[in-house]
C-alpha cells in the first residue's frame, strides 16, 4: 500500500524454534518500517536500520527492481553507525560482529546474469587511474561494507501477481506459482544461514538479549546521530569543524610574535587536545583514520598562517628595533663631546635590548646584521674617537687663551693655555705621531680622567655642558662684578693691571 503500516519495527511475540547446530535455538522475526516514510526525519530511517543491524544475525535488504548507488550508500551507513554503537555497548574498541547480508532483489528478468553476479558487481570497487574524488567516495562506500566480508548472499523474488493493488486480498492459490515456489526456498535460504547472536563471544540467552537491546537503544537515543546516510567523514564533519574551531580558538589566544620552538610546542599541545577530542566523538571506528588525516590536514594548514603570521609580526618587530638602534649609533657618532664610555653604555644597552625584545623567526637574521652594523659603527667611532678629542684640547685650549687674557685676565691661565696650545700643535707634530700619542701613558691618564668628567652615571656632560658653561659664566661674571663694587681689585696671584691700577 501506499501509507505505512510497520512502524518502528515490529517483533513477532512468539519465537519460532529451530534446529541449529545440533541446539534449539529461538528465532524472532523482526520487520522494520520503510525508509523515507512520509512525516519521518532521515536519522530516523538510520535509527531503525542500525539498530536492526545491530540485533538481527541476518538482515534481509529488500529491493525493488535493481541496486542503486543510494542503496548502497544507506547500508554503508548504518553499518557504520552499528558498528561505533556497537563499540560503545561494549566499552571498548572491538570489531563488530556484523549480521549475514541477504540481498533480496524483486524482479522478473535478469537479462543474463544472475541476482548474485549483480550484487558482486555492485559492491565491487570502480577503478580510479584518474584520482577522481568522486570515485574515491563511491569506492569508500564500498569499503565501509568490508566489515560484512563474504557475508552477502543474493535471491530474487519474481512478480506474485500482475494485479498488484489486489496482493493483499489473495491468497497462496491465486498468486503466481513461480513466486510461490521461490518465497518458499527464500525460507529455506533464510533458515539455513540463521546463526545465535553471540555478544562479547558467548550466546545469549533471552533476558540477556534483551539486556542488550536495551543498552544498544539508549545508545543510539543518547548519541548525536547525523542525518542521512554518506560517508565517514561526512556525517564526521561537524564534529571535525567544532575541534578545528577548539584548534583555533586556542592559538588565537597566542601572543605573537613568539619564539619557533614555543609555537611549535604550542601546536602540538593543542592540536593534541583536539585530537582527543575527535577521539571521543568521532562516528567509525575503523573508517576514521581518514578523518582523522583530513583534521591533521586542516590543523597543519591553520598553523601555517599562524607561523607566517609569526614570522612577519617577528620581521616587523627586528625591523623596528634594528632601526631604533642604528639611528642610536648614528647619533652617537656625532657626539660633541666623544665619550668611549658612553657610546660602550648605549651600545650595551641597544645590543642587550635587541636580544631582549627581537623574538621569534626572524631573530637569527637580524642578529646577524645587527652584529654587523654595531661592529662598523663601533670601529668607525673608534677610529676618529682620539682625532675629534685631540682636536677638541686644541680648541680648548685657545678658548682657555681668550679667557685668560680678556675674561678672567689670570696670567697664569693664559700661560698655561699657551703652553697646552704649543705642545699640541707642535711639540707632537714634530716628534710624536698621532698613534705614539694615543699609547701614551699620560695621553692614556688624560684619557681616563677626560671619562671620568664627560660621562658617568650622574652626569652626561655632553648633554650639559651647554647650560653648565652659560651658568659658570654667569656665576663668574656676578662674583667679579660683586667683589669690584665692595673690595676693589685685590688679587692674590698675577693679573694684568692697567695704567691707572699702576699708578694708584
Amino acid at each position: 500500500m501506499r501509507d505505512t503500516k510497520t512502524k518502528g519495527i515490529w517483533i513477532w511475540g512468539t519465537p519460532i524454534e529451530l534446529d541449529i547446530d545440533g541446539g534449539k535455538t529461538s528465532v524472532f522475526y523482526l520487520d522494520t518500517e520503510g525508509f523515507e516514510s512520509i512525516g519521518k526525519s532521515n536519522v530516523y530511517d538510520d535509527r531503525i536500520f542500525s539498530l536492526a543491524t545491530i540485533l538481527s544475525s541476518v538482515l534481509i535488504y529488500n529491493l525493488p527492481e535493481t541496486i542503486r548507488e543510494a542503496d548502497i550508500s544507506q547500508l554503508s551507513f548504518a553499518v557504520e553507525i552499528a558498528e561505533e554503537f556497537y563499540g560503545r555497548v561494549k566499552g571498548q574498541d572491538v570489531a563488530f560482529e556484523p549480521a549475514k547480508l541477504l540481498w533480496l532483489i524483486q524482479r522478473d528478468f535478469l537479462q543474463g546474469t544472475s541476482v548474485q553476479e549483480m550484487v558482486n558487481e555492485a559492491l565491487r570497487r570502480v577503478p580510479n587511474s584518474d584520482g577522481d574524488a568522486n570515485i574515491d567516495k563511491v569506492n569508500q562506500i564500498r569499503d565501509s561494507l568490508a566489515v560484512m566480508g563474504d557475508n552477502n548472499t543474493a535471491f530474487s523474488l519474481p512478480q506474485p501477481h500482475l494485479h498488484r493493488t489486489k496482493l493483499c486480498d489473495m491468497k497462496d492459490v491465486e498468486l503466481d506459482p513461480d513466486y510461490v515456489n521461490k518465497r518458499e526456498q527464500l525460507k529455506e535460504v533464510v533458515a539455513s544461514i540463521i546463526r545465535p547472536k553471540i555478544v562479547q563471544g558467548k550466546f545469549l540467552n533471552g533476558k540477556e538479549f534483551v539486556l542488550f537491546f536495551e543498552q544498544i537503544l539508549d545508545a543510539l537515543n543518547q548519541g548525536e546521530i547525523p542525518s542521512t546516510g554518506s560517508l565517514v567523514e561526512v556525517f564526521n564533519k561537524g564534529i571535525l569543524e567544532r575541534c578545528l574551531k577548539l584548534y583555533t580558538e586556542q592559538m588565537a589566544i597566542i601572543v605573537l610574535p613568539m619564539q619557533g620552538e614555543s609555537l611549535q610546542k604550542a601546536h602540538g599541545q593543542q592540536r593534541d587536545a583536539a585530537m582527543e577530542v575527535f577521539g571521543e566523538q568521532h562516528f567509525g571506528r575503523r573508517h576514521a583514520r581518514k578523518s582523522v588525516d583530513q583534521l591533521e590536514a586542516e590543523i597543519e594548514k591553520v598553523y601555517k598562517d599562524i607561523r607566517l603570521a609569526n614570522e612577519y609580526q617577528s620581521s616587523k618587530l627586528c625591523e623596528a628595533m634594528y632601526t631604533r638602534c642604528e639611528d642610536k649609533m648614528d647619533e652617537l657618532q656625532a657626539l660633541r663631546l666623544p665619550s668611549m664610555a658612553k657610546f660602550n653604555a648605549s651600545f650595551l644597552q641597544c645590543n642587550q635590548s635587541f636580544e631582549r625584545e627581537c623574538v621569534g623567526p626572524s631573530n637569527s637574521y637580524y642578529q646577524q646584521r645587527m652584529m654587523k652594523m654595531l661592529g662598523k659603527s663601533k670601529s668607525l667611532f673608534i677610529k676618529e674617537y682620539n682625532q675629534r678629542l685631540l682636536k677638541w684640547l686644541v680648541v680648548f685650549s685657545l678658548v682657555m687663551v681668550v679667557l685668560g687674557r680678556f675674561v678672567i685676565k689670570f696670567f697664569l691661565v693664559e700661560l698655561g693655555a699657551w703652553i697646552l696650545f704649543v705642545f699640541l700643535e707642535t711639540y707632537t707634530r714634530m716628534f710624536w705621531s698621532d698613534d705614539w700619542l694615543y699609547f701614551n701613558p699620560v695621553w692614556n691618564s688624560f684619557l681616563a680622567t677626560w671619562e671620568t668628567l664627560v660621562y658617568n652615571p650622574i652626569l652626561d656632560l655632553d648633554r650639559w655642558a651647554i647650560p653648565i658653561c652659560v651658568v659658570a659664566a654667569i656665576v663668574v661674571v656676578n662674583w667679579r662684578c660683586y667683589r669690584r663694587m665692595r673690595h676693589g681689585p685685590r688679587w692674590s696671584l698675577p693679573v694684568y693691571r692697567n695704567h691707572k691700577d699702576r699708578s694708584n
